[in-house]
């Protein structure tokens, strides 16, 4: 069997056994305390959803077969329409964070119909959680208005876990750190980061590049003749995948964090750089502008389109790297306060138990 089509056979599999668990522990009581069911997602340390997961078993385990509530991901949805159907109408509330949704520039095969499935889940949904505007925004544009209750919500970070180093090295070159799964919808961000570095150096300035997560072969073959091409391989390193656990500690051995993937709609990797007091150079879409603000880091023009990726030029990106050189040393308070203050995970798990007990009826047990 083609693996593509045992992939999506056992994905089906999956799916349709989490529905059968889900309507056969229906709970006909249980709504005096909350008791949460992920609906098949599952926790880890790899991956934003799996990560998401893990940080909210944390604070409210998994309920399950004695759930009362169910809680969804918007890009790990396990649990097919017709449970979600049947559990909404036996009165359990499913409560959805929403990241982005799917669109030609980065899903161009099936985005429409990836969407038809997302859009029941999000119409049906007791309450949403928009993780940004731009997500908010994104699920009217392609899955349609919805008349239950929602919020924006961005995502939380461990600012405990994630703190600046207590005193930055004296390193040069200023390194620039990447990070995260880049596959082909996602070269974008790895090339034109590759081609900023270079402008930069040509330009003068002392700084570095350094590559941290999984990258497809087929990417790495081509960003590596680029780098080649570009003169720069002494500039450019690849540490490769690595576990949650190991993040702080790669953040801390950077200057700046460079983020130039188009329309992303709310990263946690910016989020922990900013918590680490990493000042953020960024593509100006998605939702990175709301997170990252005025004063942590530098926003770079590009064109908002849905039909294809934009990409910063690599001579704006050059001038988004000396700018945040030059201004570090503010840029990186800015950044930690404004993560402390703003995207908290202790003020996200609260906002996550207020809106638990309201849709199940105001307990507070």
């Amino acid at each position: 069997m083609d693996t593509t089509v045992q992939k999506a056979f056992l994905h089906s599999a999956y799916r349709l056994a989490i529905g059968g668990m889900t309507l056969a522990a229906l709970p006909f009581r249980g709504r005096d305390k909350v008791g949460v069911f992920y609906g098949g997602a599952r926790a880890g340390d790899l991956g934003g959803p799996l990560v998401k997961v893990k940080l909210l078993q944390q604070r409210f385990p998994q309920a399950f077969p004695g759930y009362s509530l169910i809680y969804m991901l918007s890009n790990a949805i396990y649990l097919p329409q017709f449970a979600i159907d049947r559990v909404i109408g036996a009165g359990v509330p499913i409560a959805l964070n929403q990241n982005g949704v799917f669109y030609k520039a980065w899903f161009p095969d099936g985005w429409e119909r990836k969407n038809e499935r997302m859009s029941g889940l999000h119409a049906a949904a007791s309450h949403v959680f928009y993780q940004s505007e731009f997500c908010r925004a994104c699920a009217q544009k392609f899955l349609g208005s919805r008349s239950g209750s929602s919020e924006i919500l961005y995502n939380g970070v461990d600012t405990d876990m994630f703190t600046p180093a207590e005193q930055r090295a004296s390193r040069r070159p200023f390194t620039f750190l990447v990070t995260g799964r880049i596959s082909a919808s996602t070269a974008h961000r790895l090339k034109s980061s590759v081609a900023g570095l270079a402008a930069a150096r040509e330009g003068g300035l002392d700084c570095a590049l350094k590559v941290a997560g999984g990258i497809d072969d087929s990417v790495l073959t081509d960003i590596q003749a680029e780098i080649n091409r570009f003169g720069i391989a002494d500039h450019v390193s690849f540490t490769g995948a690595y576990p949650h656990a190991e993040a702080p500690a790669l953040y801390r051995s950077a200057d700046a964090y460079l983020m130039t993937k188009h329309n992303d709609p709310c990263p946690n990797a910016v989020l922990e750089a900013m918590a680490t007091g990493l000042p953020v150079v960024y593509s100006a879409s998605g939702g990175v502008p709301e997170l990252v603000g005025d004063d942590a880091g530098v926003g770079l023009p590009v064109e908002q389109s849905f039909e294809f990726a934009a990409v910063p030029e690599a001579h704006d990106i050059a001038k988004g790297m000396e700018a945040v050189m030059k201004g570090r040393e503010v840029m990186a308070v800015n950044a930690r306060k404004r993560a402390v203050e703003r995207f908290s995970l202790t003020n996200w798990y609260a906002r996550h138990e207020t809106v638990f007990h309201k849709l199940l009826g105001g307990s507070t047990q």
